[in-house]
């Protein structure tokens, strides 16, 4: 690991469990200083990981954020807009609630860090922003009603390639990964078997091949306005 490795910051939200604890291992193991962000974040010893607790629906929470990452750490690298909500609907059953639920996390929490973080990476001459996105916006299925989903979190992959293209010239990548069916406490063990079988390669993804696939993107310093779907060939087709 050389001195450049262990001086970048990777800031990712909801990274109290799931795939966003698991980015911050992954992170932490490729020699990056990590700061989580959650509503309620685990206590650590460990002296590069930063735990900050907020809400990415507000706008206090990305100022907060950004701040404390630059006090503590200096720099900025990399965000990773993790933090999301899924709600699984037919249209019409959808409340003024879970619409306001859902774009205050998948839209407004993505535009809260991302307009306090780049700031802070065009200052220092660059960053990379990822956004997580799901393949539901491209491979809709009638078994599965994403109506919500596709409306805010397709937001995303637009967004992706209007960042990429805005802040190129100021050393800003910005990428999204589309994410398929992955192993998280969201969905019941006992029905991965069932999942696997709507997926091309025959298996649901793991934690790990999400931090895979961000990791890629963080060292392909080629790649901008990308979204690379981990999602086993679900978007390629059934």
């Amino acid at each position: 690991m050389n001195t450049a490795e262990r001086n970048r910051v990777a800031v990712i939200t909801g990274a109290s469990q799931g795939i966003g604890a698991g980015l911050a291992a992954a992170f932490r193991g490729a020699g990056y200083r990590v700061v989580g962000v959650a509503r309620r974040m685990p206590a650590t010893d460990d002296a590069d990981l930063l735990a900050v607790e907020g809400d990415v629906t507000e706008v206090e929470t990305g100022q907060r954020v950004v701040g404390r990452t630059l006090e503590h750490f200096g720099r900025i690298d990399c965000l990773i807009n993790n933090a999301g909500i899924y709600i699984g609907k037919p249209f019409t059953d959808y409340t003024a609630a879970d619409y306001a639920a859902a774009s205050g996390v998948n839209l407004g929490g993505v535009f809260n860090m991302t307009q306090q973080a780049i700031p802070a990476m065009v200052a220092q001459g660059g960053g990379h922003i990822v956004n997580v996105t799901t393949s539901l916006v491209d491979q809709a299925r009638s078994s599965r009603p994403s109506a919500l989903a596709s409306l805010t979190k397709g937001g995303l992959a637009a967004v992706t390639r209007s960042l990429a293209i805005e802040y190129a010239s100021r050393g800003i990548r910005v990428n999204a990964v589309s994410l398929g069916i992955i192993k998280t406490p969201v969905h019941d063990p006992a029905s991965y078997e069932g999942l696997a079988a709507a997926v091309p390669l025959g298996r649901v993804g793991e934690i790990a091949d999400v931090a895979g696939g961000i990791l890629y993107l963080e060292g392909a310093t080629f790649v901008t306005g990308e979204t690379l779907h981990i999602d086993g060939g679900e978007t390629a087709g059934h």
